[in-house]
């Protein structure tokens, strides 16, 4: 495949793919990263209706794709596939191999080196693609958070790499694949996740990009990491206990601590009948190691303005947002920057409708959001 071939280009426009906002969330996800074609992704999401009729749909994509040589959007279309599967479904694994293998097949000779960072017992598996550019201007790290894999970073790393940065990009512990019986959690602290590929790689001033719930890890990082020396966040959540007013607030402190049982419950019910929201905790379980959604919650939680240690940033931050993001509320992103008190220089840019960028981590109009990232780096270096 010729280096032609490989550039992934970031198209413009957030599409009306399908009629449930999740559902056209993901589809727009994988057409914005440049994956996915617009008529195969219309004709998808015309034929999905449930569960089930997703992943057999993005598979007679993936399929489609594979005998046809379109190997990049073959890849992502097995990644489609996969999304909304849980664990236990005996489909993921085969699914997910397909995925690496045809990413693969497509970047393998793309330049970039695939090593593992030493983490405690176990190993962060890492991408490391040095600058294209003839002059290098520094190091960035970026990385996803929730439900992310470094793959699909890809084209932020093949972007930030023309520019002169060398990129690094990397798998949060708790989305390896298969899951092992020492499978690491979800973890507030990312600070000694960013330590460790710092010590390995032998870094000492680098910036920092976080994506969704990596740009609230990304924060957490810079408050007690000194060798992060920018940081830039895209669609914060700042405090997820907050996303509600004070009086729900407090209700639902009421229901975790003393009607835990009730509320599990409650979740239970509200899985079987939400579809979208039966997916969100099945993952959220997955990703923190427990079989009940409560105890789930109980780490999600954790993710607070408490933990997030704001007021110890000192360094560049930069503050991306949807106007319209339809899973984190718009009020947090001013709470943000409100309590980035002692910040070298803090920079917010909120993203609307006529940006086409509207939407979670811009997704819509991703070549604008790189832009402003790329411009506010070399304004801070």
């Amino acid at each position: 495949m010729s280096k032609e071939q490989l550039k992934i280009t970031f198209p413009i426009g957030f599409h009306s793919f399908h009629k449930d906002q999740a559902s056209n969330f993901q589809l727009n996800r994988w057409y914005s990263l440049g994956y996915g074609r617009l008529e195969d992704l219309e004709m998808a999401g015309a034929q999905i209706n449930n569960p089930e009729n997703w992943k057999t749909t993005m598979l007679a994509q993936a399929e489609k794709a594979v005998s046809e040589s379109r190997f990049l959007n073959a890849a992502y279309y097995f990644r489609a596939a996969e999304f909304f599967l849980a664990q236990n479904d005996p489909d993921k694994i085969p699914i997910h191999q397909n995925f690496i293998r045809y990413f693969i097949e497509v970047f393998e000779n793309d330049g970039h080196i695939l090593i593992e960072t030493p983490y405690g017992s176990s190993t962060i598996p890492t991408i490391v693609k040095p600058s294209v550019a003839e002059v290098e201007k520094g190091t960035i790290i970026l990385h996803g958070g929730y439900d992310s894999y470094k793959e699909e970073l890809y084209p932020l790393v093949q972007h930030f790499s023309e520019l002169g940065y060398k990129v690094i990009t990397f798998e949060c512990p708790w989305m390896k694949i298969p899951r092992g019986s020492d499978q690491l959690g979800l973890d507030f602290r990312w600070e000694s996740i960013i330590g460790a590929v710092l010590d390995h790689l032998q870094l000492t001033d680098i910036t920092l990009i976080g994506i969704s719930m990596g740009g609230w890890l990304s924060l957490r990082a810079a408050a007690y990491e000194p060798r992060i020396k920018r940081v830039i966040a895209s669609s914060v959540s700042f405090d997820v206990n907050q996303y509600v007013n004070p009086i729900a607030q407090k209700i639902a402190g009421l229901f975790f601590t003393k009607f835990r049982n009730f509320t599990n419950k409650s979740m239970i019910n509200k899985m079987e009948k939400d579809i979208q929201y039966a997916w969100f905790v099945n993952h959220l379980m997955d990703i923190t190691n427990h079989k009940v959604p409560i105890d789930a919650f109980d780490i999600l939680l954790q993710f607070n303005e408490e933990n997030l240690s704001s007021d110890l940033i000192t360094q560049d931050v930069l503050i991306l947002t949807g106007k319209e993001d339809h899973l984190i509320p718009f009020k947090t992103h001013q709470m943000q920057i409100n309590a980035l008190v002692n910040a070298r220089s803090v920079t917010g840019r909120v993203f609307t409708r006529e940006d086409q960028a509207q939407n979670h981590c811009q997704v819509g109009n991703l070549k604008l959001a790189l832009n402003e990232m790329a411009e506010w780096i070399e304004s801070k270096t």
